[in-house]
């Protein structure tokens, strides 16, 4: 018969009262049926397969145990798996545990919706995606979904796909074949031997005062009064831009539309497939630097298509060494050692950040020009070298390129970057490095160069 649960029970002495509760697993074991000592010895056959009486009333047995134990409370079943395991073996322990551990190796990503699994794989980083497209099948078809990747892709500034070339292996999805793409350039910036640039000559021994890299083109401007309109793909000069009666110190270059300035105190719009010079601005009273600072220490906001200066912006204390504009604001660095933001609608001086005392010291001289983007800082130098670092850390990488004549009078004046390309403006103070450009090229082998920007 099935017996049921047994009620705790009290004893009581002279001094004091002592509550007992029955030992779990007998509980357990005392909650089935009642086992008979002798079973007959008589067999049961049923088809070609014997069973004995005694292992049907065993599993019977059994049986009543799990609806009895399905029946309690939660802190019950605990406490009967916890005498249950007590009770056991080492190699019993072992059995339970090879037949639980499968149990929670379940492929969880594969039982949920499609659009589920691609919201838990898209908070994995791509070295992590990569592990677990070699899972199996299905997650290597969620691991290259093309979405997917393309979220990759914006977190690291890509939003437009390019043609691949032909060197990178086929990838299902395009998004992911541009982040591959862009993780060997990355390794070759901080690896690749830097042999045999592209060498352009030109300026003859005047020093490169200006440096502009848009698109394949490349923007040079000097203090022999000239421009010169590059080829990036071939090293030849398409073109050179002369009207200008002093040394060109600054410039910008968008698509056709070039703009220079000089120490003639004007700026000129030139077009840059035909070299005609469009528009002559005026109006400062010393050298002029693009986009329009001056040695006079002020800052010109000017309409390109009308040829008159907007306003004038008055703040710096020293003449203006640098100037960049972003369409929203205006930033500008003097060598009063400031640097202000302003508003060019207004005139308005927003900020003035201060802080330097003197020219930046890692190198061994002063340091000449600097490209920054989210991954590097290049750098260059009149000690005659370009350096490499890394723009979360500070920490300095390599030298990209070290002349020769660096110790003796070779200077790199300029340095324009792509995410591909490093163009160096090079020179020297006293003869001893003729004046040219080299062109270096980090992208992987066999890329399309008329395709790379």
């Amino acid at each position: 018969m099935i017996h049921s649960r047994k009620p705790v029970y009290t004893v009581e002495d002279a001094s004091r009262k002592e509550v007992y509760k029955p030992d779990f697993m007998q509980k357990l074991l005392n909650s089935g049926i009642q086992e008979k000592k002798d079973f007959p010895k008589g067999k049961l056959y049923k088809g070609d397969q014997m069973v004995t009486l005694q292992s049907l009333l065993v599993a019977f047995k059994m049986l009543i145990l799990v609806y009895r134990f399905q029946a309690w409370s939660n802190a019950e079943k605990i406490q009967a798996i916890d005498a249950l395991i007590g009770r056991c073996a080492a190699s019993h322990v072992r059995h339970m545990m090879k037949a639980i551990e499968p149990l929670f190796q379940r492929d969880f990503i594969s039982l949920l919706p499609k659009e589920l699994a691609l919201t838990v794989l898209g908070y994995l980083q791509p070295k992590d995606l990569l592990r677990a497209a070699q899972t199996c099948r299905y997650w290597r078809f969620l691991a290259d979904d093309n979405l997917l990747w393309k979220e990759q892709c914006r977190r690291i500034g890509i939003t437009t796909l390019k043609k691949m070339p032909r060197s990178l292996p086929r990838c299902v999805s395009p998004w992911k074949a541009a982040y591959m793409r862009q993780y060997l350039i990355e390794n070759n910036w901080l690896h690749k031997p830097v042999n045999n640039p592209i060498m352009m000559r030109g300026h003859d021994d005047h020093v490169i005062t200006c440096l502009q890299f848009y698109g394949n083109r490349i923007l040079s401007g000097s203090d022999d009064t000239t421009l010169k309109v590059w080829s990036a793909i071939t090293g030849k000069c398409l073109r050179t831009l002369v009207g200008h009666s002093g040394g060109v110190w600054s410039s910008q270059m968008v698509g056709d539309l070039v703009i220079s300035g000089s120490t003639d105190r004007t700026l000129r719009v030139w077009n840059a497939k035909t070299g005609h010079c469009q528009k002559v601005l005026a109006g400062h009273t010393s050298t002029v630097r693009v986009v329009s600072g001056s040695r006079d220490a002020t800052l010109r906001v000017w309409s390109i298509p009308e040829g008159r200066c907007l306003r004038v912006l008055v703040g710096h204390l020293a003449a203006v060494r640098c100037v960049q504009y972003d369409g929203k604001v205006v930033v500008s660095g003097a060598y009063d050692y400031f640097v202000k933001v302003w508003n060019p609608d207004t005139g308005e001086c927003l900020h003035t950040l201060a802080g330097h005392t003197n020219r930046p010291n890692k190198h061994q001289s002063a340091v000449t020009c600097l490209q920054s983007s989210n991954r590097f800082v290049i750098t260059s130098s009149d000690d005659g070298t370009v350096k490499l670092w890394d723009v979360r850390t500070g920490e300095f990488i390599r030298n990209l390129v070290e002349l020769s004549s660096g110790g003796s009078g070779g200077v790199v004046w300029r340095i324009r970057a792509s995410a591909t390309k490093l163009i160096c403006a090079v020179g020297s103070r006293n003869g001893t490095e003729e004046t040219k450009l080299l062109v270096l090229d980090f992208d992987v082998p066999g890329a399309c160069r008329k395709c790379d920007e």
